[in-house]
């Protein structure tokens, strides 16, 4: 018998996990460990949306250069070493260097390519740099697709031009020849002939710099309102870190054209550079320990946004926040997901919004700020009441009836993120459990600000979160091999989804559970099955779904792993909280202290280093975030301004070691805490409306009664 099959092509997503970025919203970069940027895959130079530079190739003498290393210089550059071994004297010592700093900026990129020779003999060569255009749309770049180059204009002396659509790209190689006639016009090249003395060196420069007036975000002038505190550790890796993270969230900063001074984080490098209501929310979230002006200027941006009318193609609904914001329509090639330019599919943000006004007040954010928001808050409770309980059960769903959206409207919202425990998919619509604990904390914050500020509704929302809280209880408990668990959802049916998952940790802290409840959450969360790799799994090992490089089922996300570490610190949970931690400081170290929105779910005694997931943003703006996170819960420092208390439980001490940070900042205020080996805190700078509440770290013990 003779056996034949047929090769089908796949257009695949590129892979980025070993590629060199280099940021400065809304301009970045992506190059190879050598710093060539080569027509393939995700490599480019990519301003907002669109891919301005598809290549940026290195030679000399028309060889490529010999890598040795690559590190970062600045939170925006990076630099590359290089050798060109076949000049210079011909001894075993290389005598002919090249290193090449890129670094982005606001609306392109620069590199300086330094020649530097220790030969006794003089040297000639030419340094040449080939370069492309496709202006390819990002979603095409995404699903694996391709863009043809386009031809190059030339005009003066170095310059070469792109254009179409509105966008202008500008290459300027200062005393370059430019090669763009006959098969370079499509792919130019600059050239400096270059001729260095026995021991000399040159620098050679190019810029591109790009002109995008249709963009729809813009990089805000000037440098982060939020603070960079000292720290000082016996453990470094918290240090790094932070350093490295602040540098990235710096890079990430972006505004929406016309409103310049409304700052938001851009989610992440490379696919999402632009307004995402639950990444831009989370993020500020997490950031708040350093103030409140990012929160501020996240809340407004995406309060002018808000939804006003029932629309089903962009799922738009009177008070909603947005999803995602683009340039065009984001439409990948296949056909199937086409979301519109302002699009609404989520079934999260307006609630993670509530709960931002909320967190940023108890931080101190000015009431002149907040008042202005307040109608917002009044309209993001009534999409909560009105709309986002179609069915009226009680409990908060969603489902995309385009047939062209997201399918799956959570954080976890790739097409096969809501399994059951045996791998079948839900089936819409679907009611999420940590949803739940986001509207239930939504309407008591939302209470609380009613109340605050004088308006009506508060009894109203408290009533909600109640009755949520019952219809949780008796919906979503199952049994599970370690006993009872929150399901991750339930189907159109009303079927528990009875797989364990991360999502059950975003409960934590919400209200939604009783003590008893949060506690038997937190013995789930520290099962190896969850708690097995360099920080949470998102699937449990146990579930037929499970698969360690599964975007949503297995893998391990930076900022999921952050939030419920954050969560179990709080309630008191620390052995598990310091698992987690421990895990994530792992991780980071083994990234480089740059942590990837997510990577692989492999157990750490299978492999003594993460398992990097392949196509994973990085930067990202709440996997940055999730270092500020770390070190809130560090410090323990949890503050109600409108109350006039803060209260001090740290993480640190035996375990994590003595911690100190300065520059905290509280209600526009510059604090500093200390904690000492024995998890004693000490706050100094604090306002003096405030008094501060420490508490001595023990470990929750939790009941043996059933949660439910």
């Amino acid at each position: 018998m003779i056996w034949s099959h047929t090769v089908i092509e796949r257009q695949l997503q590129p892979l980025l996990h070993e590629l060199v970025g280099v940021v400065l919203a809304p301009t970045s970069a992506l190059g190879d460990a050598t710093g060539q940027i080569r027509p393939t895959g995700v490599q480019g130079v990519f301003h907002a949306d669109a891919r301005v530079l598809s290549q940026a190739e290195l030679r000399v003498d028309d060889r490529e250069l010999e890598g040795l290393t690559h590190g970062g210089d600045g939170p925006h550059g990076a630099r590359f070493v290089s050798l060109a071994r076949w000049l210079g004297d011909p001894v075993p010592d290389p005598t002919v260097r090249v290193d090449r700093l890129r670094r982005a900026t606001r609306d392109g990129l620069t590199e300086e390519l330094r020649v530097v020779s220790t030969a006794t003999v003089p040297v000639r060569a030419t340094v040449s740099v080939d370069l492309a255009c496709d202006l390819a749309p990002i979603e095409v770049v995404k699903s694996g697709g391709a863009a043809a180059a386009l031809e190059a204009k030339t005009g003066q002396p170095g310059v070469l031009t792109w254009s179409t659509e509105g966008i202008t790209v500008t290459v300027t190689g200062a005393g370059a020849d430019v090669l763009a006639t006959g098969e370079r016009i499509t792919a130019p090249r600059l050239a400096w002939p270059v001729e260095l003395p026995p021991g000399g060196e040159t620098v050679l420069r190019w810029h591109l710099t790009v002109e995008d007036p249709r963009a729809v975000v813009i990089g805000p002038a000037g440098e982060p309102d939020w603070s960079r505190p000292k720290v000082t550790a016996d453990d470094r890796r918290l240090v790094r870190l932070l350093d490295r993270s602040l540098d990235d969230l710096r890079g990430l900063r972006l505004a929406e054209t016309g409103a310049p001074g409304d700052v938001f984080l851009g989610a992440g490098v490379p696919w999402f550079l632009t307004l995402f209501g639950r990444d831009s929310l989370w993020a500020a979230r997490m950031m708040l320990p350093l103030g409140t002006d990012l929160a501020a200027g996240t809340l407004r941006v995406l309060a002018r946004r808000q939804g006003t009318r029932v629309d089903p193609a962009t799922g738009e609904g009177p008070g909603k926040i947005l999803h995602e914001l683009r340039r065009h329509e984001f439409a990948l090639p296949d056909g199937g997901l086409r979301l519109p330019p302002a699009y609404y599919g989520t079934v999260d943000a307006t609630m993670l919004w509530v709960n931002l006004l909320h967190d940023a007040w108890r931080w101190g954010l000015p009431v002149e700020q907040i008042e202005p928001l307040l109608p917002h808050l009044e309209a993001a409770l009534r999409w909560l009441g009105e709309h986002a309980d179609p069915d009226g059960d009680g409990l908060v769903e969603y489902i995309d009836t385009t047939g062209h959206g997201l399918s799956n409207q959570g954080w976890k919202d790739s097409g096969d993120a809501v399994r059951f425990h045996d791998g079948s998919l839900a089936t819409a619509p679907i009611v999420l459990a940590e949803v739940q604990g986001y509207a239930h904390e939504a309407a008591v914050n939302g209470a609380a600000l009613l109340d605050a500020f004088g308006r009506p509704g508060g009894d109203r929302w408290r009533a909600h979160a109640a009755a949520l809280a019952r219809r949780f209880r008796d919906s979503f408990w199952v049994d599970g091999r370690y006993g009872p668990q929150p399901a991750l959802a339930l189907d159109r049916d009303k079927r528990p989804v009875d797989s364990l998952t991360s999502n059950i940790g975003h409960l934590l802290g919400t209200g939604l559970l009783t003590g008893d409840e949060e506690d038997q959450v937190a013995r789930l969360l520290t099962t190896d099955t969850l708690a097995g790799g360099f920080g949470l799994r998102t699937m449990s090992t146990d579930d037929a779904g499970f698969s360690p490089l599964s975007y949503h089922c297995g893998s391990i996300w930076t900022h999921d792993t952050a939030i419920v570490l954050a969560g179990l610190a709080r309630a008191g949970h620390r052995d598990a909280a310091l698992g987690l931690a421990e895990g994530l400081l792992a991780a980071a170290e083994a990234f480089d202290y740059r942590l990837p929105e997510l990577y692989g779910g492999d157990d750490r005694s299978l492999v003594n280093r993460p398992v990097p997931y392949p196509a994973a943003c990085r930067p990202q703006a709440w996997a940055a975030a999730s270092a500020v996170l770390l070190l809130q819960a560090a410090t323990g420092l949890y503050p109600d301004v409108p109350g006039g208390t803060v209260r001090l439980a740290p993480l640190a001490g035996a375990e994590l070691g003595a911690l100190t940070v300065s520059g905290f900042r509280l209600a526009g205020t510059s604090v500093d805490i200390s904690v000492g080996r024995t998890g004693h805190p000490i706050i100094t700078g604090l306002p003096t409306t405030l008094t501060p509440t420490p508490t001595v770290p023990t470990q929750r013990r939790p009941t043996t009664s059933t949660p439910h």
